[in-house]
């Protein structure tokens, strides 16, 4: 059997970037990687979240092997990425605002990013604008709820759509007699309720999700694999729990909570 690839995220947002994977690789085998007892990332100090994400690759490549490595979060790509690809033998494939494709495909020229805070303030994502997106005006809407609105939403607790809709309403700018007519969901939780924001904004706009194109970066690095998998794929939370919620939602994307690395 071919090395596992590891798919790495702060909860459940990578979840979407797992599905597109899978998609484009059935043939291989993934390890999934909640650091939940670090959850949500945009509470940390960046200096000590980058030592955390270091620390716990230090354990994560060495004991799972992985072919390559899918960092499925904006806030830790933009942070980090840098850092483990300078620490580690593998190749490792970011989660970046899809500012670029955003501003190929608007007509308004009026571009929204939804992100977290720890995504809005980072350089790099500034400089994306500047080689990108020159042309456009971008607004960028730092959200410090969403991501925890999301994870209780999908785990089947009670979210408002006033909270939600508080949450979007910023993305949406009329200037001149145009509209903004994309918003990049630049956290890769977002996805997992993006009906819920088509039903709750004001008017229609395109919702871009990076999953597709971080799937097709993640298949040119990755060797076709010897033959077909068999068996769920592993689940692996740093905090070592999972609730029923949890785990029946990891088990519908085809995961199998472990809560050993074993």
């Amino acid at each position: 059997m071919s090395a596992p690839i590891l798919v790495f995220d702060s909860g459940i947002g990578g979840l979407t970037v797992l599905r597109e994977l899978r998609t484009h690789m059935p043939d291989r085998k993934f390890v999934y990687v909640a650091d939940d007892a670090g959850f949500p990332y945009g509470d940390w100090q960046e200096d000590r979240l980058r030592e955390r994400i270091v620390s716990l690759f230090k354990d994560l490549v060495p004991h799972y092997a992985p072919q390559l490595a899918v960092i499925a979060c904006n806030t830790a790509s933009t942070l980090v990425l840098e850092d483990l690809r300078a620490a580690f033998d593998i190749p490792f494939v970011g989660t970046v605002p899809a500012i670029k494709p955003a501003a190929e495909r608007t007509r308004s020229g009026l571009i929204s990013v939804l992100a977290t805070p720890g995504t809005v303030r980072r350089d790099y994502t500034r400089d994306l604008i500047g080689r990108f997106a020159g042309h456009c005006a971008v607004r960028l809407v730092g959200s410090s709820e969403l991501a925890r609105l999301t994870e209780q939403s999908i785990l089947g607790g009670e979210t408002s759509d006033d909270a939600i809709a508080a949450e979007i309403a910023s993305c949406f700018v009329e200037e001149e007699g145009r509209r903004t007519d994309i918003v990049v969901l630049a956290c890769t939780h977002y996805p997992l309720i993006a009906n819920r924001f088509r039903q709750l904004a004001p008017w229609p706009v395109d919702w871009l999700d990076p999953a597709e194109a971080i799937a097709r970066r993640a298949r040119s690095l990755s060797p076709a694999a010897d033959d077909m998998p068999e068996g769920f794929d592993q689940a692996h939370f740093t905090s070592g729990e999972a609730s029923y919620a949890m785990r029946r939602l990891i088990r519908g994307f085809g995961l199998e909570f472990s809560s050993e690395r074993d």
